[in-house]
C-alpha cells in the first residue's frame, strides 16, 4: 500500500512537471516594431496582455520612415503598429498577413505650449495662420521622418508662409526632445499627434489644430506574413483592439478608429 501510494505522488508529480512545461512552450516572446503614437497607450495595455497570457511583448520605438527602411530591408519583427495606409500597401505587397490586422484608433495633431504660457488662439484657421507667424519658435517633427512632419510642411505651403516659418522652425520628434525643448522655453510652440504629448509634463495641450488643416491618422497593428508563429502576435492585436480597451485609448489621446 505504502509502494502504490509512492507510486501516485511519483506519477502526480510528473503529470505536475509536464503541465508546467507544457504551459511555459505556450507562452510566447513577440517582437513588436512600432512608432511613437501608440507609446501612451501600450505602456498600459502591455503589462496586462502579458498578465492575461504569459506572452512577452519586445516593443522597439521607431519613427516611421525609418520603420519602412529596416523592413524594406529586411528586417522581421512578428508585427508592427503604424498607419493603415501603410499596412494596406504592405498587405498588398505580401509582406502583411491579411488576415491578421486590424484598426486601432485615431489621432490628430495638437498644438503645445509651455506649462504656464499664454494659449495662442487656434480656434479658427486664420488665427492659426496668425498664431504661426507670431511666433518665434515652432517644433515638431522632421518632414522627411514621420507623417505629422511631412503633413505640416504642405500646410505652411497651403497657408502661404512657408518662407516665414523657415527661420523659426526646429525638427525634433515629440519623444526625442521636442516636448523637452517646448518645457524648456527653448521652443515656443509645439505640433504633434496629441498622443504623443498628452501625458507629458511641463507643457499645455491648447487644442487641436483647425479641421481644414488636420491630419486625421488612423493608427493599426499587423502581424508579417514571414511569423511562423503568428498566433500570439494575433492575439495582442485583438486584445488591442478590443471594444474594453477603447477607454485607454481615448485616455491615451485617440479617438475610434474611422
Amino acid at each position: 500500500m505504502q509502494g502504490l501510494k509512492c507510486h501516485l505522488v511519483s506519477l502526480l508529480a510528473v503529470l505536475a512537471a509536464l503541465v508546467l512545461a507544457g504551459s511555459g512552450a505556450v507562452a510566447a516572446d513577440i517582437q513588436v516594431m512600432t512608432g511613437g503614437a501608440p507609446k501612451e497607450v501600450l505602456g498600459v495595455l502591455t503589462p496586462q496582455f502579458e498578465r492575461e497570457t504569459g506572452h512577452k511583448v519586445h516593443l522597439t520605438y521607431i519613427v516611421i520612415s525609418t520603420m519602412q527602411q529596416k523592413l524594406a530591408a529586411g528586417e522581421r519583427p512578428d508585427m508592427v503598429l503604424m498607419p493603415v495606409p501603410a499596412i494596406e500597401a504592405r498587405v498588398k505587397e505580401g509582406l502583411f498577413r491579411p488576415d491578421s490586422w486590424a484598426r486601432l484608433g485615431t489621432v490628430s495633431v495638437g498644438l503645445v505650449v509651455r506649462a504656464g504660457a499664454s494659449r495662442p488662439d487656434i480656434s479658427t484657421l486664420d488665427a492659426f495662420r496668425q498664431t504661426m507667424l507670431d511666433a518665434k519658435t515652432v517644433v515638431q517633427a522632421n518632414p522627411a521622418a514621420t507623417p505629422s512632419g511631412a503633413h505640416l510642411a504642405k500646410v505652411w505651403e497651403q497657408l502661404g508662409i512657408a518662407d516665414a516659418m523657415k527661420a523659426k522652425l526646429k525638427f525634433a520628434n515629440a519623444l526625442d526632445g521636442g516636448v523637452a525643448a517646448i518645457a524648456k522655453g527653448e521652443a515656443e510652440i509645439g505640433l504633434y499627434p496629441l498622443s504623443e504629448v498628452i501625458a507629458e509634463k511641463g507643457v499645455t495641450i491648447v487644442g487641436l489644430i483647425p479641421q481644414a488643416v488636420q491630419l486625421n491618422t488612423v493608427y493599426g497593428a499587423a502581424v508579417l506574413s514571414a511569423n511562423v508563429a503568428p498566433e500570439p502576435a494575433a492575439a495582442f492585436i485583438k486584445f488591442l483592439a478590443d471594444p474594453s480597451n477603447a477607454k485607454h485609448w481615448k485616455d491615451a489621446g485617440f479617438e475610434p478608429a474611422r
